[in-house]
């Protein structure tokens, strides 16, 4: 007898969970309530390139990373990765040129990513060191989007 009451139990809290599911996109309401899905909005590689360049020039302007010891930059490591990934949406919802035209931009910004996938900093002069590759790519990354601006 327990299983059966267990077996009623569940079954009714699947329907329950159904009709709330199904009540919850009922399209009865008035058409002036009906809101389309939101979209990610995608910011204009100008934008995002603009966004990620002063992220580097305030990395430089703070000083850098100029402690050695491990864990001491990864706080301006991760300052520099999410507008590159930021950047990184942003080219991929541009149309105005190829996949092609961002190729050394996309590499630059996986090496950034590397980088960081070693989740934390490994300091300036230990052996597999991250650093040149998250903070050398951010400034190879920003130097390669002023010499080649979308026309």
């Amino acid at each position: 007898m327990g299983r059966h009451t267990w077996g009623k139990t569940v079954g009714a809290l699947v329907l329950a969970a159904t009709v709330a599911a199904v009540s919850g996109c009922s399209s009865s309401g008035s058409k002036n309530n009906a809101k389309p899905a939101a979209e990610a909005k995608t910011v204009s590689v100008a934008a995002a390139t603009t966004t990620f360049q002063d992220a580097v020039t305030k990395f430089d302007t703070d000083g850098g990373c100029l402690e050695k010891e491990p864990g001491t930059c990864w706080e301006q490591m991760q300052a520099l990765m999410e507008p590159a990934r930021t950047l990184r949406k942003a080219m991929n919802a541009e149309k105005a040129v190829g996949a092609d035209f961002w190729t050394e931009a996309y590499e630059l910004i996986d090496t950034m990513e590397d980088g960081i996938a070693v989740g934390e900093d490994k300091g300036a002069t230990a052996v597999g060191t991250n650093r040149p590759d998250v903070l050398g790519s951010a400034h190879d990354l920003s130097d390669w989007l002023d010499e080649n601006p979308i026309k």
